[in-house]
């Protein structure tokens, strides 16, 4: 690599805004997502109140109604949307498993969006003993 290539390389990374893991980010991700500001509601979110190991986080996330899409999102994670699922409203189940990588201690968030655009939302506070996705 050339000095040149390098300088231009370092000056366009300087340029990029830095991700902010925030209350806010994580609400305007999910007005991004859902359209609006959801209202509470009922969604079940299967996780462990307490996780020794951030790295990789089972989570299952199951509506109780026919819903288009699920998603989650996390305030403290240097990305607040951590997954969108699309679903058919004729799908015998509403829900979707994953693994999640939680930077820290924080609250999840999943929402929940109908055909006939509806949102809710519903959040969990978990705590991490051992994190990761840490930024330096």
């Amino acid at each position: 690599m050339r000095r040149r290539e390098l300088i231009v390389g370092a000056a366009a990374l300087a340029v990029l805004p830095e991700t902010q893991a925030t209350d806010e980010a994580m609400r305007a991700a999910i007005r991004a997502w859902a359209g609006r500001d959801p209202e509470a509601g009922a969604l079940k979110i299967d996780i462990a109140a307490l996780v020794e190991n951030g790295n990789a986080v089972p989570v299952r996330v199951a509506a109780s109604e026919p819903v288009t899409g699920l998603a989650l999102f996390t305030p403290l994670n240097p990305e607040p949307e951590v997954v969108h699922v699309t679903l058919d409203t004729d799908s015998p189940r509403h829900e979707f498993s994953t693994r999640m990588r939680l930077a820290r201690s924080q609250r999840i968030v999943a929402v929940a969006r109908a055909a006939d655009g509806r949102c809710w939302q519903a959040g969990i506070d978990v705590i991490v003993t051992l994190a990761a996705c840490v930024e330096p």
